[in-house]
Protein backbone atom coordinates (compact mmCIF):
# COMPACT_ATOMS: atom_id res chain seq x y z
CA UNK A 1 0.00 0.00 0.00
CA UNK A 2 1.33 3.43 -0.92
CA UNK A 3 0.90 6.25 1.61
CA UNK A 4 -0.10 9.72 0.56
CA UNK A 5 2.13 12.69 1.44
CA UNK A 6 -0.19 13.75 4.29
CA UNK A 7 -0.27 10.22 5.72
CA UNK A 8 3.52 10.00 5.58
CA UNK A 9 3.89 13.33 7.39
CA UNK A 10 1.36 12.27 10.05
CA UNK A 11 3.20 8.96 10.62
CA UNK A 12 6.56 10.74 10.88
CA UNK A 13 5.15 13.26 13.35
CA UNK A 14 3.79 10.51 15.55
CA UNK A 15 7.17 8.76 15.57
CA UNK A 16 9.32 11.83 16.29
CA UNK A 17 7.23 14.05 18.56
CA UNK A 18 6.01 11.64 21.22
CA UNK A 19 7.02 13.25 24.52
CA UNK A 20 7.89 16.72 25.79
CA UNK A 21 11.32 18.23 25.12
CA UNK A 22 10.69 20.67 27.97
CA UNK A 23 9.57 18.26 30.68
CA UNK A 24 12.35 15.70 30.62
CA UNK A 25 10.78 13.46 33.27
CA UNK A 26 7.46 13.27 31.43
CA UNK A 27 6.69 10.21 29.29
CA UNK A 28 3.18 11.41 28.49
CA UNK A 29 2.42 11.05 24.78
CA UNK A 30 1.78 14.28 22.90
CA UNK A 31 -0.33 16.07 22.02
CA UNK A 32 -2.26 16.14 25.26
CA UNK A 33 -6.05 16.20 25.11
CA UNK A 34 -7.61 19.64 25.15
CA UNK A 35 -9.89 20.65 28.05
CA UNK A 36 -13.64 20.28 27.73
CA UNK A 37 -14.77 23.89 28.03
CA UNK A 38 -18.29 25.23 28.34
CA UNK A 39 -19.81 26.73 25.21
CA UNK A 40 -20.88 29.92 27.00
CA UNK A 41 -17.90 32.07 28.01
CA UNK A 42 -19.62 33.24 31.19
CA UNK A 43 -19.88 29.62 32.34
CA UNK A 44 -16.12 29.25 31.95
CA UNK A 45 -15.62 32.21 34.29
CA UNK A 46 -17.67 30.51 37.01
CA UNK A 47 -15.86 29.32 40.15
CA UNK A 48 -18.79 27.26 41.41
CA UNK A 49 -17.58 24.26 43.37
CA UNK A 50 -14.01 25.52 43.60
CA UNK A 51 -11.97 26.33 46.72
CA UNK A 52 -9.72 29.39 46.77
CA UNK A 53 -7.05 30.36 49.31
CA UNK A 54 -6.04 34.02 49.53
CA UNK A 55 -3.18 35.32 51.67
CA UNK A 56 -3.40 38.92 52.76
CA UNK A 57 -7.12 38.43 52.28
CA UNK A 58 -8.52 40.58 55.07
CA UNK A 59 -8.37 43.94 53.28
CA UNK A 60 -7.27 45.80 50.18
CA UNK A 61 -6.55 43.78 47.04
CA UNK A 62 -6.91 40.45 48.84
CA UNK A 63 -10.36 41.25 50.15
CA UNK A 64 -11.51 42.55 46.76
CA UNK A 65 -10.35 39.28 45.17
CA UNK A 66 -12.13 37.27 47.88
CA UNK A 67 -15.34 39.18 47.26
CA UNK A 68 -15.03 38.59 43.52
CA UNK A 69 -14.48 34.86 44.04
CA UNK A 70 -17.51 34.65 46.33
CA UNK A 71 -19.60 36.36 43.67
CA UNK A 72 -18.32 33.78 41.16
CA UNK A 73 -19.43 30.90 43.40
CA UNK A 74 -16.20 29.80 45.11
CA UNK A 75 -15.60 28.81 48.71
CA UNK A 76 -12.82 30.94 50.18
CA UNK A 77 -10.14 30.57 52.85
CA UNK A 78 -8.70 33.89 54.01
CA UNK A 79 -5.20 34.01 55.51
CA UNK A 80 -3.91 37.09 57.34
CA UNK A 81 -1.82 38.06 60.36
CA UNK A 82 -4.50 40.08 62.18
CA UNK A 83 -6.96 37.62 63.73
CA UNK A 84 -9.74 40.09 64.45
CA UNK A 85 -9.63 41.76 61.05
CA UNK A 86 -9.53 38.55 59.02
CA UNK A 87 -12.44 37.02 60.92
CA UNK A 88 -14.48 40.20 60.45
CA UNK A 89 -13.75 40.03 56.73
CA UNK A 90 -14.80 36.38 56.56
CA UNK A 91 -17.96 37.13 58.50
CA UNK A 92 -18.86 39.99 56.16
CA UNK A 93 -18.43 37.81 53.07
CA UNK A 94 -20.50 34.99 54.55
CA UNK A 95 -23.28 37.39 55.45
CA UNK A 96 -23.44 39.08 52.06
CA UNK A 97 -22.90 36.14 49.69
CA UNK A 98 -23.88 33.07 51.70
CA UNK A 99 -20.77 31.21 50.61
CA UNK A 100 -18.40 29.21 52.77
CA UNK A 101 -15.61 31.49 54.02
CA UNK A 102 -13.18 30.65 56.82
CA UNK A 103 -10.36 32.68 58.33
CA UNK A 104 -6.86 31.56 59.31
CA UNK A 105 -4.37 33.62 61.28
CA UNK A 106 -0.63 33.14 60.90
CA UNK A 107 2.70 34.77 60.16
CA UNK A 108 3.40 33.65 56.59
CA UNK A 109 7.15 34.03 57.22
CA UNK A 110 7.08 30.77 59.20
CA UNK A 111 7.30 27.74 56.87
CA UNK A 112 5.89 25.24 59.35
CA UNK A 113 2.86 27.47 60.00
CA UNK A 114 2.24 27.75 56.24
CA UNK A 115 2.25 23.95 55.94
CA UNK A 116 -0.10 23.63 58.91
CA UNK A 117 -2.50 26.20 57.48
CA UNK A 118 -2.72 24.42 54.11
CA UNK A 119 -3.30 21.08 55.83
CA UNK A 120 -6.07 22.60 57.95
CA UNK A 121 -7.71 24.22 54.93
CA UNK A 122 -7.74 20.90 53.07
CA UNK A 123 -9.30 19.30 56.14
CA UNK A 124 -11.94 22.06 56.33
CA UNK A 125 -12.73 22.38 52.62
CA UNK A 126 -11.70 19.04 51.14
CA UNK A 127 -9.23 20.39 48.57
CA UNK A 128 -7.66 23.55 47.10
CA UNK A 129 -8.23 24.60 43.48
CA UNK A 130 -6.93 28.17 43.52
CA UNK A 131 -4.17 29.82 45.53
CA UNK A 132 -3.60 33.58 45.53
CA UNK A 133 -0.33 34.68 47.14
CA UNK A 134 -1.17 38.26 47.95
CA UNK A 135 0.33 39.01 51.39
CA UNK A 136 2.87 41.81 51.23
CA UNK A 137 4.52 44.68 53.06
CA UNK A 138 6.27 47.79 51.78
CA UNK A 139 9.61 49.52 52.37
CA UNK A 140 9.33 53.04 53.77
CA UNK A 141 12.95 53.91 54.63
CA UNK A 142 14.19 55.25 51.30
CA UNK A 143 17.63 54.38 49.91
CA UNK A 144 19.46 51.46 51.46
CA UNK A 145 22.35 53.68 52.54
CA UNK A 146 20.20 56.51 53.89
CA UNK A 147 20.15 56.95 57.66
CA UNK A 148 16.75 55.24 57.88
CA UNK A 149 17.81 52.52 55.48
CA UNK A 150 20.92 51.70 57.50
CA UNK A 151 18.98 51.56 60.78
CA UNK A 152 18.21 47.84 61.16
CA UNK A 153 18.27 47.68 57.38
CA UNK A 154 19.29 44.02 57.19
CA UNK A 155 16.41 42.94 59.42
CA UNK A 156 13.95 45.06 57.43
CA UNK A 157 15.26 43.67 54.13
CA UNK A 158 14.93 40.11 55.35
CA UNK A 159 11.40 40.71 56.62
CA UNK A 160 10.25 42.07 53.25
CA UNK A 161 11.79 39.11 51.46
CA UNK A 162 10.17 36.68 53.89
CA UNK A 163 6.66 38.13 53.57
CA UNK A 164 6.65 39.16 49.91
CA UNK A 165 8.73 36.41 48.31
CA UNK A 166 9.73 33.48 50.51
CA UNK A 167 6.26 32.91 51.94
CA UNK A 168 4.99 32.06 48.47
CA UNK A 169 7.72 29.46 48.13
CA UNK A 170 6.64 27.97 51.45
CA UNK A 171 3.03 27.76 50.29
CA UNK A 172 4.00 26.50 46.84
CA UNK A 173 5.60 23.41 48.34
CA UNK A 174 2.32 22.33 49.96
CA UNK A 175 -0.14 23.61 47.38
CA UNK A 176 1.92 22.24 44.50
CA UNK A 177 1.62 18.73 45.89
CA UNK A 178 -2.17 19.10 46.05
CA UNK A 179 -2.29 20.34 42.46
CA UNK A 180 -0.03 17.50 41.33
CA UNK A 181 -2.29 14.91 42.93
CA UNK A 182 -5.45 16.33 41.35
CA UNK A 183 -3.66 17.22 38.08
CA UNK A 184 -5.03 20.75 38.00
CA UNK A 185 -4.96 24.06 39.82
CA UNK A 186 -4.26 27.76 39.49
CA UNK A 187 -1.49 29.47 41.48
CA UNK A 188 -1.63 33.29 41.25
CA UNK A 189 1.01 35.63 42.69
CA UNK A 190 0.50 39.33 43.33
CA UNK A 191 3.68 40.89 41.99
CA UNK A 192 3.85 44.61 41.12
CA UNK A 193 4.84 46.94 38.34
CA UNK A 194 7.74 47.63 40.75
CA UNK A 195 9.10 44.25 39.69
CA UNK A 196 9.69 45.76 36.24
CA UNK A 197 10.46 49.44 36.92
CA UNK A 198 12.14 51.54 39.62
CA UNK A 199 9.73 53.80 41.49
CA UNK A 200 10.37 57.49 42.09
CA UNK A 201 10.51 59.59 44.16
CA UNK A 202 10.36 56.87 46.81
CA UNK A 203 13.32 54.51 46.74
CA UNK A 204 12.33 50.94 47.63
CA UNK A 205 14.94 48.54 46.35
CA UNK A 206 13.93 45.77 48.76
CA UNK A 207 10.29 45.88 47.68
CA UNK A 208 11.18 46.07 44.00
CA UNK A 209 13.53 43.10 44.25
CA UNK A 210 10.95 41.00 46.10
CA UNK A 211 8.30 41.67 43.46
CA UNK A 212 10.69 40.98 40.58
CA UNK A 213 11.45 37.67 42.26
CA UNK A 214 7.75 36.86 42.46
CA UNK A 215 7.24 37.49 38.77
CA UNK A 216 10.04 35.14 37.83
CA UNK A 217 8.93 32.60 40.42
CA UNK A 218 5.60 32.43 38.61
CA UNK A 219 7.28 31.87 35.25
CA UNK A 220 9.57 29.20 36.66
CA UNK A 221 6.82 27.31 38.48
CA UNK A 222 4.67 27.51 35.36
CA UNK A 223 7.26 25.34 33.61
CA UNK A 224 7.82 23.04 36.61
CA UNK A 225 4.13 22.37 37.13
CA UNK A 226 3.04 22.11 33.50
CA UNK A 227 3.49 18.33 33.61
CA UNK A 228 0.49 18.03 35.93
CA UNK A 229 -1.59 20.69 34.21
CA UNK A 230 -1.34 23.36 36.93
CA UNK A 231 -1.16 26.98 35.86
CA UNK A 232 1.02 29.63 37.52
CA UNK A 233 0.76 33.33 36.71
CA UNK A 234 1.38 36.72 38.28
CA UNK A 235 -0.46 40.01 38.32
CA UNK A 236 1.47 43.28 38.53
CA UNK A 237 -0.68 46.11 39.86
CA UNK A 238 0.43 49.69 39.62
CA UNK A 239 -0.38 52.20 42.36
CA UNK A 240 -3.57 50.92 43.96
CA UNK A 241 -5.56 52.66 46.70
CA UNK A 242 -5.57 49.53 48.89
CA UNK A 243 -4.51 51.04 52.21
CA UNK A 244 -0.98 49.63 52.12
CA UNK A 245 0.52 53.01 51.18
CA UNK A 246 -1.44 55.14 53.64
CA UNK A 247 1.68 55.53 55.82
CA UNK A 248 3.55 57.40 53.09
CA UNK A 249 3.99 61.17 52.87
CA UNK A 250 1.02 62.72 50.99
CA UNK A 251 3.56 64.54 48.81
CA UNK A 252 4.77 61.19 47.49
CA UNK A 253 1.21 60.11 46.72
CA UNK A 254 0.64 63.37 44.86
CA UNK A 255 3.81 62.79 42.84
CA UNK A 256 2.57 59.32 41.91
CA UNK A 257 -0.63 60.79 40.48
CA UNK A 258 1.42 63.12 38.30
CA UNK A 259 3.37 60.18 36.88
CA UNK A 260 0.38 57.94 36.11
CA UNK A 261 -1.17 58.58 32.66
CA UNK A 262 -4.64 58.07 34.18
CA UNK A 263 -3.77 60.68 36.83
CA UNK A 264 -4.94 58.61 39.80
CA UNK A 265 -4.38 55.41 41.74
CA UNK A 266 -6.44 52.40 40.80
CA UNK A 267 -9.13 50.73 42.87
CA UNK A 268 -8.75 47.14 44.09
CA UNK A 269 -11.97 46.35 42.23
CA UNK A 270 -10.24 47.33 38.98
CA UNK A 271 -7.88 44.37 39.40
CA UNK A 272 -10.26 41.55 40.20
CA UNK A 273 -11.24 40.76 36.62
CA UNK A 274 -7.69 39.55 36.00
CA UNK A 275 -7.71 37.45 39.16
CA UNK A 276 -11.02 35.89 38.12
CA UNK A 277 -9.72 35.14 34.65
CA UNK A 278 -6.61 33.40 35.97
CA UNK A 279 -8.57 31.43 38.57
CA UNK A 280 -11.21 30.21 36.13
CA UNK A 281 -11.45 27.81 33.21
CA UNK A 282 -11.36 30.83 30.91
CA UNK A 283 -7.55 30.74 31.31
CA UNK A 284 -6.81 27.04 30.75
CA UNK A 285 -4.06 27.91 28.22
CA UNK A 286 -2.58 30.80 30.20
CA UNK A 287 0.51 30.02 32.28
CA UNK A 288 3.78 31.83 32.93
CA UNK A 289 2.15 35.17 32.16
CA UNK A 290 2.34 38.47 34.03
CA UNK A 291 -0.64 40.80 33.70
CA UNK A 292 0.25 44.46 34.27
CA UNK A 293 -2.62 46.69 35.48
CA UNK A 294 -1.11 50.10 36.14
CA UNK A 295 -3.15 52.87 34.46
CA UNK A 296 -0.50 53.08 31.74
CA UNK A 297 2.43 53.79 34.09
CA UNK A 298 4.84 51.31 32.49
CA UNK A 299 4.05 52.61 29.02
CA UNK A 300 5.64 56.01 29.64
Amino acid sequence: MTLTASQTQETTTREVITTSYILEDSQEPLPRPSPQLKKNIFDNFSLAGKVAVITGGSRGIGYAVAECYCQAGASVALIASNAERVEQSAKALRAEYGCKVESYTLDVAQPAKCDEAIAQIVQDFGTIDIFVGNAGIIWTDGGIISDAGLNNGIEKWRRIMEINLNANYYFARSVGQIFKEKKSGSFILTSSMSGSICNVPNYQTAYNASKAGLKHMAKSLAVEWASFNARVNSISPGYIDSGISDVLDPAILAKWNSLIPFGRQGLPQELVGAYLYLASDASTYTSGSDIVIDGGYCSV
